[in-house]
C-alpha cells in the first residue's frame, strides 16, 4: 500500500483534534448548563419551617428553624444548643433534603427517640412527632408552605 503523502496526514490529524475539541467543548457546555439549571433549581427550593415545643422551660417557649439542616447537641456550633449532661456534643441532625424533613442520630452515647422508638437509622419527620436527645424532649410541627400557583412558578 502506498503511504499517504505528509500534508494530507497532517489535515487528516488537525481534523482529529478540531473533532476532539469540538467535543470536549460540548460535554463542558453540557455540564455548566446542567449545574446551572441544578443551582437555579435549589435557590428555588423551598423549606419549610420546623417549629420546635421543648417539653421543659418556660410553657409557650418555641425555636423556629428555616435552614435546611439543623444540628443539635452541647457542641457551641450547633445551631441548636442543649445544655444537658445526656446530651452529646454533636448528638443528632435535622435534615431537609427529598421534600422532606429527616431526623438522624449522630451517634449519641445516650441515643436519639422518635415517638418512644430508638433511631438506628435516618427516618423521614411528621408534624407532632415527640423527639428525644438523651433526657431532653421537644416535639415538632413542620410548617406548611403556602401553595405557590404555576403561573408563579413558571416565571423566571
Amino acid at each position: 500500500m502506498a503511504e499517504l503523502p505528509a500534508y494530507i496526514l497532517l489535515g487528516l490529524r488537525a481534523l482529529m483534534a478540531l473533532a476532539l475539541y469540538g467535543f470536549l467543548a460540548w460535554c463542558f457546555l453540557t455540564l455548566w448548563r446542567e449545574l446551572k439549571q441544578q443551582a437555579h433549581n435549589l435557590a428555588r427550593q423551598r423549606i419549610p419551617t420546623l417549629l420546635v415545643m421543648p417539653d421543659s422551660g418556660p410553657a409557650g417557649e418555641q425555636l423556629r428553624f428555616a435552614t435546611a439542616e439543623v444540628t443539635l447537641g452541647r457542641h457551641p456550633s450547633c445551631e441548636w444548643v442543649l445544655a444537658d449532661e445526656t446530651v452529646s456534643s454533636r448528638h443528632a441532625r435535622l435534615v431537609f433534603h427529598h421534600d422532606h424533613w429527616w431526623l438522624e442520630d449522630l451517634g449519641s452515647r445516650n441515643g436519639t427517640f422518635l415517638n418512644g422508638d430508638a433511631l438506628h437509622a435516618p427516618v423521614v419527620l411528621t408534624s407532632q412527632d415527640h423527639i428525644r436527645c438523651g433526657q431532653v424532649s421537644f416535639t415538632l410541627h413542620i410548617e406548611a408552605l403556602p401553595q405557590v400557583s404555576a403561573q408563579t412558578q413558571e416565571q423566571p
